[in-house]
């Protein structure tokens, strides 16, 4: 497996321009939605409404799109407290025979401190982002490629989940993917304009509200927080609107493709792979230092196709 000028970052490595990249044909047919609800325990009603969307924080990346502030407006809707689990995204698969876009891909990217050392003589270093790695057979059941297990991990967030996946776990529970609005809206929790879900110091009374990553990134991680990789999916204090993680932990999947000026179509379906989609909330791998985007208004993109280990999803529904 060869790779050649991949586009990426702490936040969004990408399949595109990989060498090997073949178009697929996808082995999956979801034939209809599960007849109840999935999880709708899970889920809360938010009524929407307008809100200020964006951000002229100096810290924001202009490039990203995520000011001029502007006005939003967002219809009452229901939202996952937090993010697909493993056990959750098991039991889809269990249900569909499901092939994630990892599995017919052969591989994933995944962090080099997880990868074990018989694993990373095999593995593909990414140029420019030597701290990613493409491993093959690296998937959401072994997220580190061979030998490793979700078994521990059943309450964290699934990862190595292409966009693609998320649409058709959607499907299947008779949801769907947030609008990069719902999101925010959802992700501010009824404040304005502040940097975090929960106000604008990162770390309050010295508490942390978030995974990520503390330390010298991508050297040394001192886990301040408690974790070196994911978190359980809940886990640290939810905003105002009883939702956990919407910052940190793992990248979240919206349903816009990614422009500048924040206009992207709103697509349900599936689409082609190279289709840059709207990626929001940071991961564990941020730092102020060299990402930054765990903040509210920060956004980013990748091509529907490309997983990694720290990309996820959490699913909302029309009331």
């Amino acid at each position: 497996m060869k790779s050649k000028n991949i586009m990426s970052s702490c936040c969004a490595v990408s399949r595109h321009k990989v060498a090997d990249q073949k178009k697929m044909e996808s082995r999956n047919s979801i034939q209809k939605k599960h007849h109840d609800l999935i999880d709708k325990d899970k889920m809360i009603l938010l009524n929407g409404g307008e809100f200020l969307l964006g951000t002229d924080d100096k810290e924001g990346f202009k490039h990203d799109g995520e000011g001029p502030i502007k006005r939003g407006k967002v219809d009452p809707f229901y939202i996952d407290s937090h993010t697909v689990s493993n056990k959750e995204f098991e039991r889809f698969v269990k249900e569909t025979g499901y092939k994630t876009e990892a599995e017919q891909f052969g591989w994933s990217f995944v962090f080099y401190q997880f990868i074990p050392s018989h694993i990373m003589k095999r593995a593909q270093q990414v140029p420019q982002t030597n701290w990613w790695f493409a491993v093959q057979e690296a998937y959401w059941f072994q997220p580190e490629g061979p030998g490793s297990s979700i078994k521990d991990r059943l309450d964290h967030p699934v990862i190595h989940v292409s966009w693609n996946d998320a649409i058709a776990f959607c499907k299947w529970a008779g949801k769907r993917l947030p609008t990069e609005a719902e999101w925010e809206y959802a992700a501010r929790g009824g404040l304005e304009q502040k940097r975090y879900p929960w106000g604008d110091e990162l770390i309050p009374d010295g508490k942390y509200y978030c995974n990520i990553w503390q330390g010298d990134f991508p050297r040394e991680n001192t886990m301040e927080d408690g974790y070196i990789g994911t978190a359980p999916a809940v886990s640290f204090p939810p905003n105002n609107y009883g939702l956990y993680n919407m910052s940190g932990n793992v990248w979240e999947w919206c349903s816009n493709t990614f422009t500048r000026d924040r206009n992207g179509i709103v697509n349900n379906d599936s689409v082609d792979g190279q289709t840059p989609k709207v990626m929001r909330g940071g991961s564990y791998l941020c730092h102020k230092s060299y990402c930054n985007r765990y903040r509210v208004a920060a956004r980013t993109s990748n091509t529907a196709n490309s997983s990694a280990g720290n990309i996820g999803f959490r699913c909302v529904k029309d009331v």
